[in-house]
């Protein structure tokens, strides 16, 4: 029978310079899930899609997907196990095309990209096209990625990240840079994309009307540790919450 959780960590623990980032943390994502992690700045948000990703090995504690330890490994050996991740700025090739940024991250799945071997082939290009249409940037696939508006660009990047094919999206701050009016509308598409393909996510946010428009569930992350979770009914109505990360005296 297949567990329901798709990502686990336990007791992570981690620390810079006599500071603790994580402090025994114990986090899971359930499949199908799209989970929050809100905190004040500096508490540690970003460690842990740091640890999950590979970029940082924890002190002490592990990560598992779907069971399958992965504590540890190189970023690029956890994205082909099927995690991947979007940045709070989008990792781009500037000053390529719309439609060759997402060429390369399918050439970058399957391997199979070098020097001597083109970019573009007919199938790629028409799964290249799936995926903009897919979040909305079907019109600017021959478009220049660096003349893109941000919202756009953070688009373009999580289409990139959906070239991977994972099955968990780790998404940083997805709503930064972006203006107050278009911040629906870019979760609205970030979340049409990640529903159709069926994958679970975990999003950093600091925006509190996102964060309970549309996570299932929210964990509340401070000094490096959780210090609540449950729906975003549940959380906001905590007055710990309110009062330390929201700012609700």
């Amino acid at each position: 029978m297949t567990s329901d959780v798709i990502l686990k960590a336990t007791d992570l623990r981690v620390s810079f310079a006599g500071i603790k980032a994580a402090d025994g943390v114990n986090i899971q994502v359930n499949r199908g899930e799209f989970v929050a992690v809100i905190g004040p700045n500096g508490s540690g948000k970003t460690t842990l899609l740091n640890i999950c990703t590979g970029y940082i090995t924890p002190g002490s504690g592990s990560v598992h997907l779907e069971g399958a330890e992965i504590t540890g490994l190189a970023p690029r050996k956890i994205a082909r196990l099927g995690i991947a991740r979007a940045f709070q700025i989008p990792q781009l090739f500037s000053d390529q095309s719309v439609i060759n940024n997402i060429m390369l991250g399918l050439a970058a799945r399957h391997g199979l990209w070098t020097a001597l071997r083109p970019l573009e082939t007919p199938a790629r290009r028409k799964e290249a096209q799936d995926l903009l249409e897919l979040v909305g940037l079907g019109e600017d696939a021959n478009r220049i990625s660096s003349t893109l508006p941000e919202g756009h660009r953070k688009l373009l990047d999580i289409a990139v990240a959906l070239a991977l094919e994972p099955r968990l999206l780790l998404l940083d701050e997805p709503t930064s840079g972006v203006s107050a009016l278009d911040r629906f509308p870019l979760m609205e598409a970030i979340m049409g994309a990640i529903r159709q393909r069926r994958i679970s996510a975990l999003f950093v946010e600091h925006d509190m009307d996102v964060v309970a428009r549309y996570a299932d569930r929210v964990v509340v992350w401070n000094a490096g540790q959780i210090m609540a979770e449950g729906t975003p009914a549940e959380v906001f109505s905590n007055d710990e919450v309110l009062k330390r990360v929201v700012g609700v005296a």
